[in-house]
């Protein structure tokens, strides 16, 4: 038999059985041969190439559904990263880290300005990268590390320089506070042409990469546990009504961030600047962080999520 004809036949065992769901002694009926010739030719048809089967875990199935309902109800692209029974708030950090990184690799081409916002999500997320050269990568920070101690700066250089070290990227920091004590001191700072220089290389961002902080996340957000805030600071942000922040900038539950007073004094790049920048990748484990997570989705900030399913969960549980 001529190969193309033994091919077409093939293809009609195989779409039968497959395709129309029919038995083997059906089929063997039909095409006047034997059961045990039938299973020869969907060897065969699989052999050829033919028929492809792929095999769908159940994770990949509940992990989908909960990724197609965040991407319906804000509108964005969503990854979300399976979780294993038992697994701690770390494991789940790590886990999440590790698929942000992956993304966040797929993101980045010659050229690329990233702008990254510190904290303990992106430390983790920018352990995992791989290292290759990305040929005129610039890396810009996006908020700033100082706090109350003169200390943060130390931190945050360093896990810059990692970045740096893996993608062979220059690295333009932001040598401010995270939060000034007064608003004029701030408006003074961003007159200075250091300061201005950095904003611009911010606005020139393409990519940027960033995570939500909670008040009370089980693996604690850096600016909440490392002396950047004091207590009349949180008691003036919980009067505000804030949930969270995004690059050290806070929100409310709704998204909206005006009139939240200790904005006025921070140094975070403004959610309306963050628009802005094409590819906005935002990374979140820890099901604590789901709220200030709504609050980010709800103000468009993102257009990539990448999240662990217990997080996905109680995003979605949220009324």
């Amino acid at each position: 038999m001529p190969r193309e004809s033994r091919l077409d036949l093939l293809y009609t065992a195989a779409r039968m059985y497959y395709g129309d769901g029919q038995t083997m002694e059906a089929i063997a009926g039909d095409l006047d041969v034997s059961r045990s010739t039938v299973s020869r030719m969907l060897r065969d048809a699989r052999d050829e190439g033919l028929v492809q089967i792929s095999l769908r875990p159940p994770e990949a199935q509940r992990v989908g559904e909960l990724a197609h309902r965040i991407a319906r109800q804000y509108g964005v692209q969503v990854h979300v990263v399976p979780t294993s029974s038992g697994a701690d708030e770390r494991e789940r950090l790590s886990t999440v880290a590790e698929a942000g990184g992956d993304l966040l690799d797929d993101m980045l081409e010659p050229g690329t300005t990233l702008g990254i916002a510190w904290g303990t999500t992106m430390a983790a997320l920018l352990g995992t990268v791989r290292a290759r050269p990305v040929p005129g990568l610039r890396i810009v920070q996006l908020n700033g590390a100082i706090n109350t101690e003169g200390s943060g700066l130390t931190y945050i250089a360093t896990v810059l320089a990692r970045a740096a070290t893996r993608w062979d990227a220059t690295v333009h920091q932001f040598p401010v506070p995270a939060f000034f004590d007064y608003p004029a001191t701030r408006e003074a700072m961003w007159r200075e042409r250091s300061v201005q220089r950095v904003l611009a290389t911010q606005r020139e961002a393409t990519v940027a990469v960033f995570s939500v902080g909670a008040f009370d996340a089980e693996v604690p957000s850096h600016v909440y546990t490392h002396n950047y805030l004091t207590e009349d600071d949180l008691r003036s942000l919980r009067a505000d009504g804030a949930v969270g922040d995004v690059c050290t900038v806070f929100l409310r539950a709704d998204g909206t961030h005006r009139e939240i007073a200790l904005n006025r004094r921070g140094s975070g790049i403004a959610p309306d600047r963050l628009l802005r920048i094409p590819r906005r990748l935002l990374v979140v484990s820890g099901s604590r962080k789901a709220l200030p997570l709504r609050a980010a989705l709800r103000a468009g900030l993102a257009t990539d999520v990448v999240v662990d399913e217990v997080t996905a969960r109680s995003l979605l549980a949220l009324r």
